[in-house]
């Protein structure tokens, strides 16, 4: 089988996704030729840019319309259709889609190619996702409640569990180059995770905060326990093998920003929480659905500040208690590698009969 594998076009947490899959189809033999949609959109903004700003100088009596952030999507995106023509692909795979422009995708289809999404925004950008889902031929989402979006719209609708990658994420002896910290928490600071990690009383708790908190008031407490911005994946793995406490809180902003709607119905686990039990690295996480059934007993959920406190104060006290409980860990997520989804996936790929 022969794949387009196309990348999210941002280089943070998706971005992780799209190497897992590609990683685990290459694995499997897929014959993959991967379409590097962050470069492109970089340099479609810039070509957009310089050529409007000409136009302007040569023609200064003309209206000149300024181009948007959707004419680069579309200038970034259309090249794939070129691409999967000369390679004769089976199928264009696309992580994501956010930055994939529609009318691009309905190209694809209108050249008789076979398109796949996977939708890693659910349940917070459903709108556009259920435009991806009109056009695509199979898609995946990411949140298991979004199948009663999305089935209406794709006949070929399922659900993908989020995975981890063996590569990165496991046990291994402390690197001792890396900081050492009671608590550690690597992620985006959503409204929410700010609201309740401020609420915490972090006395006499080591506390390591990574990740764009820029929602952070200028006097916020948790300001002293910032310790870096963007880490990538190796990284973030060295710091859960050195942490007593691995922390998770899942995101309900609908938006990034102070104000925004929230979501409240979600059952699915994110990535976080796979990737710290593959560290072997005892967490807590706020409960969803998922949790209970993947991990049982094993990891503790709080619902608010005082109960995260409460756990926190408790297992760092009870280091016999907490080392127990991460060393089943590893176990109970072994099955769910990138290996495992994506022989799911190929599976569908290759039964698909348009």
């Amino acid at each position: 089988m022969r794949i387009i594998l196309v990348h999210p076009g941002a280089d943070f947490s998706i971005s992780d996704v799209w190497r897992g899959v590609n990683n685990a189809m290459r694995r499997a033999g897929v014959e993959v030729v991967n379409y590097a949609m962050a470069g492109r959109l970089q340099r479609s903004q810039k070509w957009l840019k310089d050529t409007y700003k000409q136009a302007k100088k040569n023609h200064p009596d003309e209206a000149i319309v300024e181009p948007t952030m959707g004419d680069a999507f579309y200038h970034a995106s259309v090249g794939v259709l070129e691409r999967a023509l000369r390679f004769r692909a089976d199928w264009v795979f696309i992580i994501s889609g956010m930055y994939f422009h529609p009318e691009a995708m309905t190209l694809l289809k209108r050249a008789g190619l076979s398109v796949a999404v996977l939708l890693t925004e659910t349940p917070y950008e459903d709108a556009a996702e259920s435009v991806i889902a009109q056009i695509a031929d199979v898609i995946w989402t990411n949140e298991r409640t979004g199948l009663a979006t999305f089935e209406p719209l794709c006949h070929e609708t399922y659900y993908y569990q989020h995975a981890y990658d063996p590569e990165f994420h496991h046990p291994t002896p402390p690197d001792l180059s890396v900081p050492e910290y009671d608590v550690v928490f690597v992620g985006s600071g959503f409204e929410e995770r700010c609201d309740l990690l401020e609420s915490v009383d972090w006395t006499g708790i080591n506390f390591g905060l990574y990740g764009a908190w820029d929602l952070l008031p200028k006097r916020s407490k948790l300001k002293k326990y910032l310790k870096g911005s963007t880490v990538p994946n190796t990284y973030t793995a060295a710091l859960y093998n050195r942490a007593k406490i691995g922390l998770n809180i899942h995101r309900t902003s609908l938006g990034y920003g102070r104000g925004t709607l929230h979501i409240s119905h979600a059952e699915s686990m994110n990535p976080r929480c796979y990737e710290l039990a593959a560290c072997g690295t005892f967490f807590t996480t706020d409960a969803r659905a998922e949790v209970g059934e993947v991990f049982g007993e094993t990891v503790p959920t709080f619902s608010d500040a005082q109960e995260l406190t409460e756990i926190i104060r408790h297992y760092l006290a009870h280091e016999d208690e907490r080392r127990r409980l991460a060393a089943q860990l590893p176990g109970l997520v072994a099955p769910h590698t990138f290996d495992e989804r994506v022989a799911h996936m190929l599976g569908t790929l290759e039964s698909y009969k348009r």
